[in-house]
This record gives structure tokens, C-alpha cells and sequence, in this order.
């Protein structure tokens, strides 16, 4: 039997054309042969940004009604837009931050994560005050009794929500883009786990899913949005989205809520009067490898 071979351009390269030509593809007989019959429907999902309203309806429906069973609580998938006018900055106070890990803590209970192995999309370096930032010398498995550490400091990395996110140009299924409001987001159901994108990031700020979310019904939280914390498939990345589902519905994302100095600061970059753009303007702002030209929307900051 003859293969006839074929050319394709990188620009006609997408998810179903990457996996018609790679073994991935013969998972879809597999589901089939299980009657696995909404697994298949999400194997077989269109863009996400292509679909029709009521198509969108459909999978929202789909996955609502599988969460209920799974976790035993009634849980809602919000796929609301981009608020208007809408564009998310993020800065953080190294001079205030203690290292006492609550926002990492936040971050899991809100989003999601697993814990059986535990993930943290929030990943707290302590270093010491002198050798500045040095990622070379810095300590994420510290253990104090106290925090602060004296002659310490620490800087919390996690997403950075880049201008130019080089995450989102290594994906070759196109399942992460940024969205209008600036957050660079991951759509499980096209996700394939190659983890390029692990690879691209600087920050090590994207996190494979090696095992399913298995959480206790106690323990989920069912306000989900399809974009951020709704439950990962195993073999997917998954990365901070700025709590989506938070801050769509005009909230601050829960490690904002939970720091108990007041070191991290949240808002609308277009916005004059926002604190985000007072800080911006008017103290020591730094963002992390600017060299590389990522254009972070995350800022660190003296405020002292």
C-alpha cells in the first residue's frame, strides 16, 4: 500500500490537520470503540473560537451536567466576554510581600488544582536581600517557622500574561491565545500535552497535568468559567488565567483577596485612574527577563 505524502504550509497547520497526520489521531477510533460518546464530541470539538452560539451552548450544558455527577454539587460554566474597554495589569510589592504562601493556597482552592500530585500555579522564591534577584540562589522549598526570613526576601512568579507570549506561538493546535482583555488562556478540550509551550515559557509558569483532578466534593468549587478553573483533563497545561472567572464578573482574583500586607495590586491597564496605572507611573517598576522581549503584564515594584 502506497502513502501518498503531503505539504503543509504553516499556515494551514492546525489542530485537526496536526492530528490527522500524527498517531493522535487514532485515539478518536478508541473513544469511538468504547462508547465513549462525549469524549469523542470533545475530541472532535471545533475551535472554540469558531463555534456558534448555540453550539457553545451545547458543550457548556454538556460539562455542567458531568461536573454535577462527578463532584455531587450543582456547577456552573460561565463562558462570559471580555468586559469592554477592559485591558488586565497585575503588579505585586516585593518590599511588602513576607512569603507566607496564602496567595499559592488561594490560588489552588479557587482554581481547582489538584492536589494528589499537587500543583501550584503560583510559585513563591525566597532570595536573599544580598544578592538581589538572582534565580540562581533562589529557595522555593523554604521552611521557616517565621516569615519573613531575616536577610530574606521573596518574589512570587506565575503567569506573567505576556504582550508576546512565546507559549502561545510554540502551540501547534492553536489551543492558547490572548484574549481581548489581555489573558492568555488555554482551552483544555484542544490542548494535546505536547508541552511546547512548558518549553517556550521563561517562567516556568505553565504546569502539565499529570494526574486527573480528583478533588473531594467538599473541596471543588463549582463557580468554573470553560477558559479557567473548570476540572483539567490528565495530560493537560494549565496556567493562571487571573482567576477568569473572578474578574469577568468584576472581582479581584483570590490571590489579591487573600494577601494579608497588601502586596498585590490588580486592575485595568486603559484606565487613568486606576491604581494599576498610579503604580505604573510613579514608582520602581521592574518585569522579569525583559530582555527576551515577552512584554509582561505582570510588574513587580518597591512601594518602600
Amino acid at each position: 500500500m502506497s502513502v501518498k505524502k503531503t505539504m503543509l504550509s504553516p499556515q494551514k497547520l492546525n489542530r485537526r490537520t496536526f492530528l490527522k497526520a500524527s498517531a493522535v489521531a487514532s485515539s478518536a477510533a478508541a473513544l469511538a470503540a468504547c462508547g465513549s460518546k462525549g469524549a469523542l464530541q470533545e475530541f472532535l470539538q471545533s475551535d472554540f473560537r469558531s463555534l456558534s452560539k448555540d453550539e457553545i451552548a451545547e458543550i457548556v450544558r454538556r460539562l455542567e451536567v458531568q461536573y454535577s455527577e462527578q463532584y455531587g454539587k450543582q456547577f456552573t460554566v460561565s463562558v462570559k466576554e471580555p468586559i469592554p474597554e477592559t485591558f488586565y495589569g497585575y503588579a505585586l510589592d516585593i518590599s511588602r510581600c513576607i512569603g507566607c504562601r496564602k496567595c499559592v493556597y488561594a490560588c489552588v482552592e479557587e482554581n481547582n488544582q489538584t492536589r494528589e500530585p499537587q500543583m501550584h500555579w503560583i510559585q513563591v522564591l525566597e532570595m536573599e536581600k544580598e544578592k538581589g534577584i538572582n534565580f540562581l540562589h533562589a529557595d522555593l522549598y523554604y521552611d521557616h517557622e517565621e516569615v519573613p526570613h531575616e536577610g530574606h526576601f521573596y518574589l512570587p512568579v506565575q503567569c506573567q500574561q505576556c504582550k508576546n507570549p512565546p507559549c502561545v506561538k510554540s502551540c501547534p493546535v492553536n489551543a492558547t491565545w490572548t484574549t481581548e482583555d489581555g489573558i492568555v488562556v488555554v482551552d483544555y478540550n484542544w490542548c494535546i500535552g505536547c508541552r511546547c509551550c512548558m518549553a517556550a515559557c521563561p517562567y516556568g509558569a505553565r504546569h502539565y497535568n499529570w494526574g486527573k483532578v480528583v478533588l473531594d466534593p467538599e473541596d471543588a468549587n463549582p463557580d468554573t468559567h470553560y477558559l479557567g478553573n473548570r476540572p483539567r483533563y490528565k495530560g493537560a497545561v494549565e496556567k493562571c488565567t487571573f482567576c477568569i472567572q473572578r474578574i469577568r464578573e468584576g472581582r479581584y482574583p483570590a490571590c489579591v483577596e487573600v494577601c494579608p500586607v497588601g502586596a498585590r495590586k490588580f486592575g485595568n491597564l486603559l484606565d487613568p485612574e486606576s491604581e494599576i496605572r498610579y503604580i505604573l507611573e510613579n514608582k520602581r517598576v521592574l518585569i522579569l527577563k525583559e530582555e527576551l522581549n515577552t512584554q509582561p503584564k505582570f510588574y513587580y515594584f518597591y512601594g518602600t
